[in-house]
């Protein structure tokens, strides 16, 4: 969960501890989230900056187009508050009008999209093949967009529902961009032992293109799982918050009214996974 600032020209980003799930905010925390998704973010920013995710999409060789201008607190902000809560929790972005849909891309059988193929045998209209297990992964990625509700849950939709609402071109855009992002991202976390089940990214527009917005491939868009435990035809240990949703979806709560206070073992377990999903992606562990 964030917190955005307007600074005049640009955005001040302020990555909090809460945590949300199914579209609640949480009334506990995750100590020391904001900081470690801020420096998630950086980690697949600084891939992007290098070419190395996404130089696929550029003709003229320039890196993939996307928000992040600094994680410094700004000069402006430090003059009159003090810097210290922010350090290490903040991006300084560009400003963007942003896409009203989620761009997710799926190289996994999980989560929602396992519980609709159990239903359909599909996932927001792609037909997948019959008799694939729990945490399978997929022939091929697919990009299963979904809506982005201001009021109440955000939905997953057909492909054809983003066309209708921004036209064939960009909606391919769209898709092509999200499936690059993923598979390129996918391979440098398969050199750390890290799949990346699934994700999702958000875009905008910013002088007249599309640039990649928000956080990127962290605990809190991704599901991630550690390459040598990985066993299809069950649920996965995973290193993101699949851990609260999983203990939620096993309480009493209707998912209609205010969220229970998570145990402390859940927050400290919480913890140890986020950290544990970083230390793999960087080779620290």
């Amino acid at each position: 969960m964030r917190d955005v600032y307007d600074l005049g020209d640009t955005l001040m980003i302020v990555s909090s501890d809460r945590i949300s799930a199914f579209d609640y905010i949480l009334p506990s925390g995750i100590p020391g989230k904001g900081e470690l998704l801020t420096s998630m973010s950086r980690f697949w920013f600084d891939a992007i900056d290098s070419g190395e995710i996404g130089g696929r999409l550029s003709e003229s060789g320039s890196p993939l187009a996307h928000h992040l201008i600094s994680t410094d607190v700004p000069e402006v902000v430090a003059n009159v508050v003090d810097p210290t809560p922010l350090q290490g929790r903040i991006m300084v972005t560009r400003k963007a009008e942003v896409v009203p849909f989620e761009c997710v891309v799926r190289g996994y059988l999980e989560g929602s999209g396992w519980r609709a193929y159990q239903q359909s045998g599909e996932i927001c209209g792609v037909r997948l093949p019959e008799g694939l297990r729990q945490c399978e992964q997929l022939e091929s990625p697919i990009f299963t967009p979904s809506t982005k509700a201001e009021e109440g849950h955000d939905e997953n939709v057909p492909f054809d529902v983003m066309v209708a609402d921004l036209g064939n071109e960009t909606a391919e855009q769209l898709r092509q961009m999200s499936l690059t992002i993923y598979e390129d991202a996918a391979k440098l976390a398969s050199r750390q032992g890290v799949l990346i089940a699934d994700t999702k990214f958000e875009f905008g527009w910013c002088d007249g293109r599309l640039i990649l917005i928000d956080e990127v491939l962290t605990p809190d868009s991704s599901r991630f799982w550690a390459a040598d435990e990985y066993k299809p035809g069950q649920a996965q240990r995973s290193f993101d918050k699949q851990f609260v949703r999983e203990w939620l979806h096993a309480s009493d709560w209707d998912r209609d009214s205010v969220p229970p206070p998570l145990p402390k073992e859940i927050v400290e377990k919480t913890t140890e996974r986020y950290r544990e999903g970083a230390k793999r992606l960087r080779g620290e562990w």
